[in-house]
């Protein structure tokens, strides 16, 4: 019972903090750590990211639709949208498959800490242009793939535990000339490809370790349940905030949350 009950916990972390720039993964390493949950191969932390895409492929179900339509259709802006996901989402698959061996040594708090500091004084520096509530928002179709080689290059290097794959998207959106709520919602669809690949590479490599997981199948269950409901309500809270606002926020709570995990490794409460 014990086992549902962390994994219950896990997935309201999962969901809260996938698409919010403040890493989910480092949370959740974080948080297992906490717990005393024995994650075997990440599989567990990478695998409820299925109810996080579940959220994002519900919230945004009408608009994936007709663009997955239009592309069967041979519609200019379908291919066009699609090309630049693709393009976007290169280079992550490239650096995980490489990065795959060395996870374990870099799954742990004190990279965490290090990458959420970073990351977050980065996010803050980037983030720094007024907020024009008036401004006309640039639309989707209007990304080039050039802009979206460089934003894959952020999720990318958000593969590393601590840097936010959602942070990191949004911010290279915004250095190659994004405005917030494109580079947010951009982040959101290019999750979704890359996500599914690494939770069923995940899946397909360890499937015999999912019965060595605390709680098995059924704790598994109950984490993907339970991220696609925060998940949903996180997107739809994010869209709303950064029409209106910037990222500071998030940025100085990465700083201070990598402060805390460091002082937790000081005293040995991780």
């Amino acid at each position: 019972m014990i086992e549902l009950l962390h994994a219950l916990i896990l997935g309201i972390v999962e969901g809260f903090t996938e698409f919010l720039p403040i890493s989910s993964t480092g949370h959740l390493i974080v948080a297992q750590d906490f717990l005393g949950f024995k994650d075997v191969n990440d599989l567990f932390t990478v695998v409820i990211q299925l109810g996080a895409i579940a959220a994002v492929m519900w919230y945004y179900r009408q608009d994936l639709w007709s663009r997955t339509i239009g592309l069967f259709k041979r519609e200019t802006a379908a291919i066009r949208f699609w090309t630049v996901i693709a393009v976007g989402c290169i280079p992550a698959a490239l650096f995980g498959l490489f990065l795959d061996k060395h996870m374990n040594s870099i799954t742990v708090p004190v990279v965490v800490a290090t990458t959420l500091i970073i990351g977050g004084i980065i996010m803050w520096l980037v983030d720094r242009k007024p907020v024009h509530k008036h401004t006309d928002p640039v639309e989707l179709g209007d990304i080039t793939t050039k802009q979206a080689a460089l934003i894959g290059l952020g999720q990318a290097v958000a593969i590393i535990p601590g840097v936010s794959r959602s942070g990191a998207t949004i911010v290279s959106g915004l250095m190659t000339g994004l405005n917030r709520p494109t580079a947010t919602a951009f982040s959101f669809y290019l999750a979704v490809p890359i996500m599914i690949a690494a939770t069923g590479y995940k899946m397909l490599k360890y499937r015999a370790d999912i019965a060595h997981l605390p709680g098995g199948l059924p704790a598994l269950g109950v984490g993907v349940f339970a991220s696609f409901i925060v998940a949903l309500l996180a997107i739809s809270w994010l869209l709303k905030f950064i029409a209106h606002n910037n990222f500071k926020m998030f940025a100085y709570y990465r700083i201070a949350a990598g402060l805390v995990i460091l002082a937790m490794l000081g005293a040995h409460w991780l």
